[in-house]
C-alpha cells in the first residue's frame, strides 16, 4: 500500500509539471517611457495687418511774426490741439525663434484737425487774438523688434520697440481775427501748408492669440513719438511756423499670418512585442 501511494504521488507531480509547461505565458515586457512629443520651433516669414485708434497729444506750435519781413520775433501759440483719428497699417516680418521676432510696418494716419490760437497786437497797439485751423495726415514707416514672453494656453504676451520716420503733411493754415478794432467783423489769412519726414520712435505691448497654427490675432497698445517740423509758410506779416511734434497713444487690433507654421508633432508608436516560441 505504501509503495502504491508513493507511485501515485510521483505520477501526480509529473502531470502537474507537464500542465504547467503547457500553460506558460511569457511575462509582459516592462513598459518603457513614451518618447517626448516635440514640436519644431516656429520660425519663418509672416504678414500682418492692423487697425487702430490714435489719441494724439500736440507738443505745441511756434511761429515767426513781423511786418514786412518774416522772422522778426518768435512766439508760441497760446493753445494748440490735434483731434484723434484712426490708423491703418500692414507689414512683413520674420519669427526668429519662439521668443524673438521683427518686422517692418507701414501705417497711415487718417486726417486729424488742428485747432490753435495766438495773442498779439493789432492796429493802434490794441491786443487781439486769432483762431487758427488746419488739418494733418501722416504716413509712418517703422522697423520693430518684439520679445515674446512665453505662451500660456492660447495667449503669448509681448513687448516691443521700433524706430523709423513719419511723413507729416499739413494743409493750409487759416488764421482768423475777429477783434481787430481797425477792421469791422472778421478777416482771415491763409498760410501754405508744409510737409516732411520726421524722426519717430515707438514702444509696444500686447498679446498674440492663437486662432490656427498659421493665424494669430494681435491685440496691443503702441506709444509713438513723432518729432517736430515745418508746419506753414509766411503770409501777411506772420510765419513761417513749425509744430513741436506730437505723441500718439494707439489702441490696436490686427492679425498675423505665418507661412509654414503648421509643423506636426512626432507621433508616438509603441515598441513591438517579442515573439515567444514554445
Amino acid at each position: 500500500m505504501k509503495k502504491f501511494l508513493t507511485s501515485a504521488f510521483a505520477l501526480a507531480l509529473t502531470v502537474s509539471a507537464a500542465n504547467s509547461a503547457d500553460l506558460y505565458q511569457p511575462q509582459p515586457e516592462p513598459l518603457q517611457d513614451a518618447p517626448e512629443v516635440t514640436v519644431q520651433e516656429a520660425t519663418g516669414w509672416y504678414l500682418r495687418g492692423d487697425v487702430g485708434y490714435s489719441f494724439k497729444k500736440s507738443r505745441g506750435t511756434e511761429f515767426w511774426q513781423g511786418t514786412s519781413t518774416p522772422g522778426v520775433a518768435q512766439a508760441d501759440f497760446t493753445r494748440s490741439s490735434l483731434r484723434d483719428g484712426f490708423t491703418l497699417g500692414g507689414g512683413v516680418g520674420y519669427q526668429i525663434n519662439s521668443y524673438l521676432r521683427s518686422d517692418v510696418t507701414f501705417d497711415y494716419f487718417t486726417r486729424s484737425k488742428f485747432r490753435g490760437g495766438t495773442s498779439g497786437v493789432c492796429a493802434g497797439g490794441i491786443a487781439c487774438t486769432s483762431n487758427d485751423s488746419s488739418n494733418m495726415n501722416a504716413y509712418s514707416l517703422l522697423a520693430n523688434v518684439y520679445v515674446d514672453l512665453g505662451t500660456y494656453g492660447y495667449f503669448t504676451p509681448y513687448l516691443g520697440g521700433g524706430i523709423g520716420g513719419t511723413y507729416v503733411k499739413w494743409n493750409k493754415l487759416r488764421n482768423t481775427i475777429c477783434d481787430d478794432p481797425s477792421v469791422p467783423g472778421c478777416y482771415s489769412t491763409e498760410h501754405g501748408g508744409k510737409g516732411g519726414w520726421r524722426f519717430t520712435a515707438a514702444l509696444m505691448a500686447g498679446a498674440s492669440i492663437d486662432i490656427t497654427c498659421n493665424l494669430k490675432a494681435d491685440v496691443g497698445y503702441r506709444f509713438r513719438y513723432v518729432d517736430g517740423g515745418d508746419m506753414f509758410g509766411y503770409a501777411a506779416g506772420g510765419g513761417p511756423g513749425r509744430d513741436k511734434g506730437f505723441y500718439s497713444h494707439e489702441a490696436r487690433v490686427g492679425a498675423r499670418y505665418m507661412f509654414g507654421g503648421c509643423d506636426a508633432p512626432v507621433a508616438y508608436e509603441p515598441p513591438p512585442q517579442p515573439i515567444v516560441y514554445k
